[in-house]
């Protein structure tokens, strides 16, 4: 995980944080022109005929600094940014024109709890809303980064990201909002901007021109015009048609690519804004913030970020969290005298997001549904979510990252190579262009022309095999060689590990502080029983199309009381309009059944792992309060005099058998029908009265246990992180094998004492009793755990990383089971376990997991909904075994693309030692010669070489990621020095025969002589050798002789070849500028060179290449001579955890597992 910018050691002087804190927090810097060093760099552009303004294109941050002097933020013209991942990012400065000013102002700059100065916001000015007059916005200076704008500030000297309307105001507040003037309206469109998520298509002349002025085409550009004037005319115009096509195609995905993100966010339909001179109807595009809309009743999609402020809706949200269960919004509330500030995640469920579907309305009356808007455009959360996928986190793969470092490596070998040509040119008193036409020509051998193309095949043919076998969607295609890679796989269990639905047990009810007898069949309870009252009624269940639908659970919950559901539509008025949803026995029960009338939801969010109702039966006076949720979080709500004295051991009785539990609570109401819409929810749901537990099994997959099995058995970790009880989860993870048989768990928990918490390890001992440690530095116990993992809840993992983040690294490198992790503590866990040199792969259903399937090296989502589209992988098959075949293919991806590039290395070092060794002799490879080479034998095998499919099983280890390293560059050099010592072979042996005829230089520059036709007939096969060598499959794909297409291509270019050598037509010969030797025979002695020389190279391939213990050997050799640190950074950990023998820290105790977990749960606030 990166480090904070904010650290003094990483801002340098003059430099401001930007986004302190947040994802995207950068540096800047800012920047005025300077005329002297502008002067002395257009003079270079000159200079260098424009090549130094192309290297400033590539580097926009360096034309800055070479152009402009630093400066002040309040005198600067341009900005200098640069992100958490070291991109910089150039950005001119604007000034904001919004014409006539209506009393709409800037507010000051608060501070926060850290003394940091908050983000600019823009507060709507009415007479009810306090806001500090600061300076105008207009003319004042920002600039746009990402799509988000900074504005700046005189009062702190610096930018600021623009806030939106909602900022530091409270729930009444907002509530008291009143419709914007049609002036004060055209003001906030000029300073947010249309309501549009623009995400252009980029004209294809744009496209052609960005690919064009790459620095592997322009290379490919200063080749091409070098083998024009060397009149290589065929092989030149032949990479010219490649590059062309290349273009082409990268020109056709990136439009592709475009269009398909486009059509998410084309908009439709109109917007019913409320002025303050009447209601207006308009496009979605003049909607701005502070705006109040109305929601028709016959449903939309939202294209704005809006506070729900009169009636219910029913949304489909799973364009955000992936799940396609509607959510039922309410109203946002207006607690008397509060003063709680609106926040988009704690208000969630009174907000509704841009993107996702309003299904269906709730309304009292003729009354509309109205909605504040609160943000628009990028700022809304489909916009954030279009801004991660146009500005994804940069790929920081080793692999990647070697490519160049491989070919700085060629750069130099090609660069002595120049030095041995000026040397022997000059020497023979060569003339000067010839001299430099032959240097020049040594800097475009080294690097091969094909090689973009090949990597590139390889990486096409995997993922058309992900899409047509594993039926696995990649939208980051460079993502698959990662997934090679993969160490480690966090799974979320509900949907993931486990089935979607759930299977309702039974009911343990409790009278009197004690439960009674276990309920298997709940339909035959009493009608009147509190519990089955609140199975009937505390859901978000509706009907949508004349089906009853919501989450899973709750319609599980609802079916087993056997009652039904009525909500009051336009066509009936039995019950008063302030009831929308009443719930009874179905038709058949007694006169006297009860029905109920749900006035209130306070629908369920994850953060506070409960939900309740309002309801009140329609034979009572009073009204009642039901509140399920998580059995910790309810018993920490209910009276304690109404809790069993046995609730842990009972809870812990089910959650250990794997069994899904939720408890159920209730209160009765003393309000006023008009304080009950503004009673605060923390008020409803203290004081409860426990009724019992709902047992529920939530079943694992079929294929969960066996792929998990596979993935130990290859030496991958598994983690389980999910938002389920802890019991319940470390039960599931023994099951499908994430704790292994034997395995120790050690829980993880918080304790607070008088405002000083303390993390305690526990461990299982004899009895089923658990022990604790209630402090860090304690006296250890003798006994020593040797094969243990860690569990800990989402609370825990929040007090380790604000107060003990010591202890984070050692928590991340042996932790298992994470539960009641919140979609953030997610997302932190999987950077923690990155910045642990791991490579992480994050399988999840899209609820709740998007943001960890972002971060991940590998996100795969099982969900097919919107959400998905920030995940690289999306499985159509919703189970983990898409997790095998991934990393299967990727595998085969990241050992196609190591012998792609090292086949291509070893071509270039061959041409390389054929150029030499024939330049000694004043000659050279001829044109239709380089042709042959590069285009029939090299482009072909490079083509067809990524055909062989992954292997069937995992290996145990990964493959390697490192081409840098000294065992690839050591197998390299040897085969360069055999290719070398094979071709000077052959060219001594034929220049020792009696009728050769040695070569003499001509003017014409034909090159047509004995010493050439040995050279190019011997490295024929030696290419061929190469592609044998480094397209060996096992252990990471199947067998060569799968690969049919490859097999083919070997044999007619091996066939091919022998023609060449011995017997070609002479209308051939003469095309190809061959010289003969005079006999079948002597000419038989080149396939001899060629047989010899592939049996040395594969006895090379096995005693070294295929050498483990040698490659491992020859790995500790270079690093023990490496100055830096070196190996993976959660081995260090983990071995320097088994070298401590006296940790984990544990002592004893007599509490239970459930009674850690209770007591840990009742202290978060």
């Amino acid at each position: 995980m990166e480090g904070p910018l904010e650290e003094t050691a990483m801002i340098p002087k003059g430099s401001t944080v930007l986004n302190a804190g947040q994802d995207d927090e950068m540096i800047v810097e800012g920047y005025t022109r300077s005329i002297g060093r502008t002067t002395l760099t257009w003079i270079g552009f000159i200079l260098s005929l424009g090549f130094l303004r192309l290297i400033f294109y590539w580097k926009p941050n360096w034309y800055i600094r070479c152009t402009h002097v630093k400066t002040s933020l309040s005198s600067a013209s341009h900005v200098l940014l640069k992100d958490q991942y070291d991109q910089e990012f150039v950005e001119t400065i604007c000034y904001l024109d919004l014409g006539s000013q209506p009393q709409f102002k800037l507010s000051s700059q608060q501070e926060n709890k850290k003394g940091e100065p908050t983000p600019l916001s823009v507060i709507n000015h009415h007479e009810n809303t306090q806001y500090n007059h600061k300076d105008d916005l207009d003319g004042r200076k920002y600039f746009v980064n990402k799509k988000h704008m900074y504005i700046f500030s005189f009062a702190t000297e610096t930018f600021s990201k623009l806030g939106n309307v909602t900022q530091e105001m409270t729930s009444s507040e907002l509530l008291s909002c009143k419709p914007l003037s049609t002036s004060e309206a055209a003001y906030r469109l000029s300073l947010y901007g249309r309501n549009v998520l623009e995400v252009h298509v980029t004209p294809i002349v744009t496209l052609v021109i960005r690919q064009a002025v790459n620095p592997f085409y322009v290379f490919q550009l200063f080749s091409v015009i070098l083998w024009y004037t060397d009149e290589y005319y065929y092989y030149a115009s032949a990479i010219i048609i490649m590059s062309v096509v290349s273009i082409t195609i990268t020109t056709y995905t990136t439009r592709k690519m475009e269009r398909a993100l486009k059509s998410t966010v084309h908009q439709f339909g109109s917007a019913t804004i409320r002025r303050a001179e009447g209601t207006i109807t308009t496009l979605p595009t003049e909607v701005v913030p502070g705006d109040i809309i109305e929601i028709p009743r016959s449903g939309i999609i939202m294209d704005v970020d809006a506070i729900l402020l009169t009636g219910n809706c029913i949304v489909n949200e799973s364009m955000l969290t992936g799940e396609s269960i509607p959510v039922t919004k309410t109203p946002l509330p207006n607690p008397a005298n509060s003063t709680i500030m609106y926040d988009p995640k704690h208000h969630a469920k009174h907000t509704l997001f841009c993107g996702t579907h309003v299904i269906q309305t709730r309304f009292y009356g003729d009354q509309a549904i109205t909605a504040l808007v609160i943000r628009t455009g990028f700022m809304t959360a489909k916009g954030n979510l279009i801004r991660s996928i146009m500005f994804p986190k940069p790929v920081d793969f080793r692999f990647y990252r070697d490519i160049y470092m491989f070919m700085i490596s060629l750069a130099v070998i090609a660069f002595m190579g120049m030095i041995y040509t000026v040397v022997l040119m000059v020497d023979r008193q060569y003339e000067a262009g010839l001299v430099a036409r032959r240097v020049l020509d040594i800097i475009t051998i080294a690097v091969p022309p094909a090689l973009p193309a090949a990597l590139a095949v390889g990486i096409v043919v995997s993922q058309r095999r992900l899409k047509n076998q594993s039926k696995i969607y990649c939208i980051i295609p460079s993502y698959i060689n990662i997934a090679g890679s993969i160490n480690v796989v966090c799974f979320d269990k509900t949907g993931t590990l486990t089935e979607d639905g759930l299977d309702m047990q039974g009911v343990l009810p409790c009278e009197d502080a004690q439960f009674t007898a276990f309920v298997q069949d709940t339909r035959g309870m009493t009608e009147t029983a509190p519990i089955k009252t609140g199975m009937a009624s505390c859901h978000s269940l509706t009907y949508i199309d004349g089906e009853l639908s919501g989450d899973p659970l709750d319609l599980k919950m609802f079916e087993a009381t056997g009652w039904s559901l009525e909500e009051v539509g336009e066509e009936t008025n039995r019950y008063d309009m302030i009831m929308p949803t009443v719930v009874k026995p179905k038709t058949g029960h007694s006169p006297d059944s009860p029905e109920v009338g749900i006035l209130r939801q306070f629908t369920f969010s994850s953060s506070l792992q409960r939900m309740s109702v309002i309801v009140k039966n329609l034979s009572s006076p009073v009204f009642e309060v039901f509140t399920k949720g998580s059995p910790e979080m309810i018993s920490s709500l209910c009276l304690e005099e109404t809790i069993p004295n046995n609730f842990s051991d009972r809870l812990a009785e089910y959650t250990r058998q794997g069994y899904r539990v939720i408890a159920m609570a209730h209160k009765e109401l003393t309000l006023s029908y008009a304080k009950l819409h503004r009673v605060d929810r923390s008020e409803v749901e203290k004081n409860l009265k426990f009724l019992g537990l709902l047992v529920m099994e939530n079943m694992l997959k079929p294929e969960t246990a066996p792929v998990i099995a596979e993935l130990t058995q290859s030496n991958i970790r598994t983690v389980m992180v999910t938002g389920d009880n802890m019991l319940t989860a470390a039960t599931v993870a023994k099951q499908c094998g994430i704790i292994h048989p034997g395995q120790k768990i050690i829980l993880v928990a918080a304790n607070e004492v008088n405002g000083e918490r303390t993390i305690g390890f526990y461990t299982e001992q004899s009895g089923g009793k658990f022990s604790e440690d209630t402090t860090i530095n304690i006296e250890f116990m003798d006994d020593e755990v040797e094969d243990f993992c860690f569990a800990l809840t989402g609370w825990a993992w929040s007090v380790i990383q604000d107060d003990h983040p010591n202890l984070l690294q050692r928590i991340a490198v042996k932790g298992a089971v994470f539960a009641r992790m919140s979609p953030e503590q997610k997302s932190q866990l999987v950077e923690v376990l990155q910045s642990l040199d791991y490579y992480v792969a994050m399988c999840g259903d899209g609820a709740n997991d998007c943001g960890a399937l972002k971060v991940a090296h590998a996100g795969i989502s099982l969900s097919e909904a919107e959400a998905s589209v920030a995940s690289p992988f999306t499985s159509k098959i919703a189970n983990i075994r898409c997790v095998i075949h991934l990393i299967k293919e990727g595998r085969a991806a990241l050992v196609t693309s190591f012998g792609v590039f090292k086949f291509m290395a070893g071509y270039s070092l061959t041409q390389y030692a054929s150029v030499l060794l024939l330049y000694y002799i004043g000659a050279n490879l001829t044109d239709f010669e380089f042709l042959y080479i590069d285009l029939a034998v090299i482009t072909s095998l490079s083509i067809t070489f990524p055909f062989t499919p992954a292997a069937d099983t995992l290996h145990p280890y990964s493959p390697p990621v490192k081409l840098a390293s000294l065992f690839p560059i050591l197998i390299l050099g040897i085969n360069f020095i055999i290719m070398t010592c094979v071709q000077l072979g052959a060219m001594l042996l034929i220049m020792a025969q009696q009728w050769f005829e040695p070569y003499e230089e001509n003017p014409d520059e034909e090159y047509i002589c004995y010493e050439n036709t040995a050279v190019f007939d011997v490295s024929s096969f030696q290419y061929i050798i190469l592609a044998l060598m480094f397209a060996q499959g096992a252990p990471y794909r199947k067998h060569m002789f799968s690969n049919i297409p490859f097999l083919v291509n070997v044999i007619v270019v091996i066939l091919i070849n022998v023609w060449l050598t011995l017997y070609p037509t002479a209308p051939v010969a003469a095309f190809m500028e061959l010289r003969l030797p005079p006999t079948i025979g002597f000419r038989a002695l080149f396939l001899a060179f060629a047989a010899g020389n592939f049996l040395i190279c594969m006895v090379v391939e096995r005693l070294i290449t295929g050498n483990e213990s040698l490659r491992v050997k020859v790995e500790e050799f270079a690093k023990s001579r490496s100055c830096c640190h070196s190996g993976s950074k959660y081995e260090a950990i983990g071995d320097e955890i088994t070298d401590s023998k006296n940790w984990p820290p544990i002592a004893s105790s007599d509490e239970t597992f459930a009674t850690v977990l209770h007591r840990e749960m009742s202290q978060i606030d």
